[in-house]
């Protein structure tokens, strides 16, 4: 299996940096199932090319194989794998490029952020669905595709095409985006994987998406096709993307995913039930009505659903939010989509602007209330305390409401691996008892009082999946 990645940016060699692998020299990694090699067959300033070169061992890669793999029994005869890129591919990506797939460069800090010039060829790929699949799951991303058919035999044309495709990408991205694309896609397009699927396939997936899967017009398909139709799987999936990428929830719906079995009566019923993401907005409004907090900031608004819910309650006559990310707030900008909407809603908008909630901003006060939804869990613990002061010290609005997850919870989640939180990004989740602790202490240091309102299905054993702190003053 060969993977090829070349770049033609200025001091094209230092691809080497950012693939942590030198030009110059020819490196060896042995895999469960073979072994793979990188090495540079193209290193100039103004052009480089990197490969990877999977050679598959026969005798390994049946001994990896269980017994429930749908060409198991085949495989142990006849194995077209070692000619075609598929999930082994993927995984050996995964072993070899691990710190270029997150983006962290430190001799190159700078180059692994920014988009540079990129053209990825796969000679032999399975493409279940044909050439037009493959431009159906990489066009939306950014790729200018080319997928051309491998013929069966070149010699006999009248035998037509086979499965396969020699899959050509070109574009301008992070290196890291890329490579994280790949290793989602690769198993997508031939759709089969060649290991079991372990219980925290969901959180690779989620880790790997971060940034591009939620808002991929084919998320339901390429989610269901990497989980090989687990239906419990994939509405956790679909359900994590929702709150981890915080997309609009109609548009991750499990009801889309295609190609799923015909569900039972009550697995229609499962589909139709509200999700957590909105569960938690409603509780949010609700909390914020009971307070009669009108003025409203929301801190830590990321891109934006919570504003875009305000601006449809004529309840509520001021709105702000902050985020530190530039790429949120431009996500909340076109969500919030100005121009489309009547003025009587834009002049309730005060501000939209980027701000770091560890430092005292004047923009963050002379509201009824602040809302923190699902914010708490991305600051690292020692930061936490200067968030403390910021919100209800500084700021001080009569009202703040917090929203964080629940720790206990997580065993609910099927695909969740035991101790793991639910996204990347997470700096910690609390059980029920550590938020009431931090909530009780915040409050008597700063003159609030809190009440603890559970936010989803109030599970008996577990607890609701997201738990809300409302502070008064």
């Amino acid at each position: 299996m060969l993977l090829t990645i070349t770049t033609t940016m200025d001091q094209a060699t230092d691809l080497g940096y950012l693939l942590h692998k030198h030009p110059d020299r020819v490196q060896r990694f042995e895999q469960s199932f073979g072994t793979a090699h990188v090495f540079y067959p193209d290193a100039g300033e103004r052009r480089c090319t990197a490969a990877l070169l999977l050679d598959v061992d026969p005798v390994k890669l049946v001994r990896t194989r269980g017994r429930g793999t749908p060409d198991f029994s085949l495989g142990q005869y006849v194995n077209d794998r070692p000619y075609a890129a598929s999930s082994l591919l993927a995984s050996a990506m995964a072993n070899v490029f691990r710190t270029a797939m997150r983006g962290r460069c430190n001799l190159r800090p700078e180059l692994a952020e920014s988009a540079i010039p990129l053209e990825i060829v796969l000679p032999a790929l399975p493409c279940r669905g044909g050439p037009g699949q493959a431009e159906r799951f990489f066009a939306p991303l950014g790729w200018d595709v080319s997928a051309v058919p491998v013929p069966l035999d070149p010699e006999f044309a009248e035998w037509g095409d086979s499965r396969y495709v020699t899959l050509t990408l070109t574009g301008t991205l992070r290196l890291a985006d890329a490579l994280n694309q790949l290793y989602v896609l690769l198993p997508v397009l031939d759709d089969a994987k060649h290991y079991w699927l372990a219980p925290d396939e969901v959180d690779k997936l989620i880790r790997a998406g971060e940034g591009w899967l939620a808002a991929h017009p084919d998320r339901g398909a390429i989610t269901r096709r990497y989980l090989a139709n687990r239906r419990g799987l994939v509405r956790t999936a679909l359900g994590r993307l929702a709150d981890a990428e915080d997309a609009p929830e109609e548009e991750l719906d499990p009801v889309q995913v295609e190609e799923e079995p015909a569900p039972s009566e009550d697995s229609e019923q499962a589909e139709k039930a509200v999700s957590l993401a909105e569960h938690r907005l409603q509780a949010v409004v609700h909390a914020l009505r009971d307070e009669n907090a009108r003025r409203v900031i929301d801190l830590g608004c990321g891109s934006g659903k919570l504003l875009a819910r305000l601006l449809k309650d004529d309840f509520f006559s001021e709105i702000s939010g902050t985020d530190v990310s530039h790429r949120a707030l431009s996500h909340a900008w076109r969500r919030l989509r100005w121009d489309d909407r009547p003025r009587r809603e834009n002049d309730r908008v005060r501000d939209v602007f980027q701000g770091a909630l560890t430092y005292a901003d004047e923009r963050f006060g002379g509201y009824e209330a602040a809302v923190l939804m699902e914010v708490i869990e991305h600051i690292d613990p020692p930061r936490l305390g200067a968030v403390e002061r910021v919100v209800f010290g500084h700021a001080a609005p009569r009202v703040v409401i917090v929203t964080t997850p629940n720790a206990e919870h997580n065993v609910r989640y099927e695909g969740l691996a035991p101790g793991a939180m639910r996204h990347s990004d997470h700096r910690f989740e609390w059980t029920r008892a550590e938020f009431r602790a931090w909530a009780d202490r915040v409050a008597a240091a700063h003159g609030y009082r809190v009440r603890h309102v559970p936010v989803g299905d109030d599970d008996p054993e577990v607890g609701a999946p997201t738990q809300m702190g409302v502070f008064t003053r």
